[in-house]
């Protein structure tokens, strides 16, 4: 086997990017602009997302950023503190639907029956990230949990891969990162690891294979990899 760890991102990558984050987009939005369509649709331009459409642009500061980046995205447009303006995004991305790329209990269950250690990097914050695995029933068959804001710092930078190989006692090169971004791939490759990138998110392989180990269409195809 080639791993004795794998290092999940979340969004776009154990839960399908648009099903949630689209409808996550338009709440804020609602919220925010009180209803003002007008308002609402030049807003989400700012964040790269097209309001009538409810569509993310490749290019968008949430698919890859932390709330703090989105955060600075809509600050000038909004008269509120942005500790104040953060806590309602999060408020929102706790609420938001998940759609699970897989079958999420089984899929991991089958991992951790191969030995393998299990754990999530994301760029989203602890708290609704927490609530999104423990919507899924699926918290306990991970053995370490980082946001953005958990004190590893963000992706791309490797903080949160290299606290999970410490945390877990693993070599870093025995370690799998599996994420949907960019910013997933350099992290895991910064810190050593093996690098597979999923197509559940907004990146697609000609985006992705130049920087990855390989690129699969879901995580549920990792099993068989990791055995080849």
């Amino acid at each position: 086997m080639r791993a004795d760890g794998i290092l999940f991102d979340k969004d776009g990558t154990l839960f399908q990017f648009g099903a949630t984050w689209e409808i996550w987009a338009r709440s804020v939005l609602d919220r925010l602009c009180e209803g003002d369509v007008v308002r609402a649709t030049a807003i989400g331009a700012v964040i790269g997302y097209d309001y009538q459409a409810q569509v993310f642009d490749p290019g968008s500061v949430v698919i890859a950023g932390t709330p703090a980046q989105v955060v600075a995205a809509f600050q000038s447009h909004f008269d509120m503190d942005p500790v104040a303006l953060e806590v309602l995004l999060n408020e929102e991305a706790a609420n938001a639907p998940q759609t699970e790329a897989v079958p999420l209990q089984p899929f991991l269950d089958g991992l951790r029956a191969m030995g393998l250690t299990l754990g999530v990097a994301t760029n989203d914050a602890e708290a609704p990230a927490l609530a999104h695995l423990r919507e899924a029933g699926v918290t306990g068959r991970f053995d370490f949990i980082a946001g953005y804001d958990s004190g590893y710092g963000a992706k791309p930078a490797p903080g949160q891969c290299l606290g999970f190989a410490k945390a877990q006692g693993l070599d870093p090169a025995r370690v799998v990162m599996v994420g949907d971004s960019l910013h997933d791939l350099h992290a895991g490759r910064a810190a050593g690891m093996q690098v597979v990138g999923v197509l559940t998110g907004m990146a697609d392989t000609a985006e992705l294979a130049p920087h990855a180990d390989i690129v699969l269409p879901d995580i549920g195809h990792l099993p068989t990899w990791l055995q080849g």
